[in-house]
């Protein structure tokens, strides 16, 4: 596996660099070393699905009474700068910087009462529904890994779960793995340059499988010994390596060179390279999970942006909420008319909330006591939102939502049994997808 460490861009609070790490993985002597980016086949006997999940997850937490849960009434040092406007749903006000999703405010929900944040920063509870007290050995996985266990892609020639966000050299901010399912179900994650290496390049399929044939050999001999999980997924790695290799589906994905310009004009562009405390806008990735959801991959996340604004939330609002505005109401507006908006569930949210007093710096520090998540799509009763906070945005006042109730109705989106269905841990104890009882959202399903 070859590491190249991309440049410094910034630091969370807490420390967390943001500097981007390309792995890739190549054809390595003896055989193909994608390992750690390729899935495995789907578990037989579970009935087939066209469903997905695309994750835009704001990383440092959004200003929820800043975007969706505005307090008119609220004294000044907490009211904020930003005014409501009314949206298509009559009675629904957002915030004036958002008037793109206002305009479709009919294809939208909003939890503004989501609860149950370990206040970290941390995208452990966005990616898994849990916390990360009194984990399995192995710990939780992740949504995309579970799918990739119990659904598979919808199509050859590309994983079950993607993961577009920057590899962080020092922690994996927005990648907490496979867990107790083993490296056979990670994450594939196309950074950086790597979308050049899912080519050929002059290396024949006949090639390919004879290095296979090779590696199977040094490795035969190790499985008889082998405890863990990574030897049961050798088979599935290399499978999936050559159908990835060997087909052009996930490449053409990838590659918006392919797609109409007016389509890619329509997402926008954003802002690529680091302008003063914000980091990369990418407006292409809202676009590329709209292309690999259309190529069969179940679960697709993506980081947009940096959200920890302990200073100036306002001068970063306005730079950000146009863009995520942008993007977010693009693909929803691109999944309606292409007829995907009942199998392709979107989800908008971060790891907590911010304080609802803006500190000295003009900033919101972090509050993990409620939060806010946007969803669209998944075939769900849209047009509405769920729960409220009290005067200050401060608690949940009635309706609280947990990131688990939320987990409950992305798998039931899927066609998932989420009472039902069970995965097994590393002793073979089956586990429920989500924990604590959750049952999907009623008002959305």
């Amino acid at each position: 596996m070859l590491a190249i460490y991309g440049p410094d861009t910034h630091r969370f609070c807490d420390g967390v660099s943001r500097r981007a790490v390309l792995k890739i993985g190549g054809l390595a002597l003896g055989g193909l070393s994608l390992a750690e980016l390729l899935h495995a086949e789907s578990r037989s006997g579970l009935r087939e699905s066209n469903k997905s999940i695309i994750m835009i997850y704001l990383a440092g937490g959004p200003p929820h009474q800043d975007m969706f849960d505005l307090k008119m009434d609220a004294p000044s040092e907490i009211r904020g700068e930003f005014r409501p406007i009314p949206t298509n749903v009559p009675g629904i006000q957002i915030c004036e910087s958002l008037p793109k999703m206002a305009r479709m405010m009919d294809k939208l929900a909003v939890i503004r009462s989501l609860v149950g944040s370990e206040g970290q920063h941390n995208s452990f509870q966005c990616l898994t529904g849990r916390t990360q007290r009194r984990q399995p050995p192995g710990k939780w996985p992740e949504a995309g890994s579970v799918l990739a266990k119990v659904q598979d892609s919808r199509g050859p020639g590309v994983p079950p779960y993607v993961n577009l966000a920057p590899i962080m050299r020092h922690r994996p901010y927005n990648a907490k793995g496979p867990g107790f399912l083993g490296p056979a179900y990670a994450a594939f994650r196309p950074a950086g340059e790597t979308k050049a290496d899912m080519v050929l390049n002059g290396v024949g399929p006949e090639r390919l499988l004879d290095r296979r044939r090779l590696l199977a050999s040094f490795d035969r001999f190790r499985r008889d010994v082998d405890e863990s999980r990574l030897m049961a997924g050798i088979d599935v790695f290399q499978r999936q390596a050559l159908g990835v290799l060997t087909s052009n589906r996930l490449a053409h994905a990838l590659d918006l060179r392919r797609e109409d310009s007016r389509v890619v004009d329509r997402y926008g562009y954003g802002t690529a390279q680091v302008q003063g405390d914000a980091a990369p806008r990418l407006m292409g990735d809202f676009l590329v999970a709209r292309r690999l959801v259309e190529a069969g991959v179940r679960f697709v996340t993506l980081t947009f942006s940096f959200w920890d604004w302990h200073s100036q939330n306002f001068a970063n609002a306005r730079r950000n909420f146009p863009d995520l505005d942008q993007g977010v109401t693009a693909l929803v507006e691109d999944l309606h008319q292409r007829g995907l908006d009942k199998d392709v569930t979107v989800i908008v949210w971060g790891e907590f909330g911010r304080t609802p007093r803006i500190n000295a710096n003009a900033g919101r520090d972090h509050w993990p006591a409620v939060s806010c998540a946007l969803l669209a799509g998944g075939g769900m009763r849209t047009g509405q939102l769920i729960g409220t906070t009290d005067r200050h945005a401060a608690q949940a006042k009635d309706r609280p939502i947990h990131f688990r109730d939320v987990f409950a109705t992305l798998y039931h989106n899927m066609g998932i049994d989420v009472e039902n269905a069970t995965i097994d841990d590393y002793s073979g104890r089956p586990r429920h997808l989500v924990g604590g009882g959750a049952k999907p959202i009623p008002e959305l399903v």
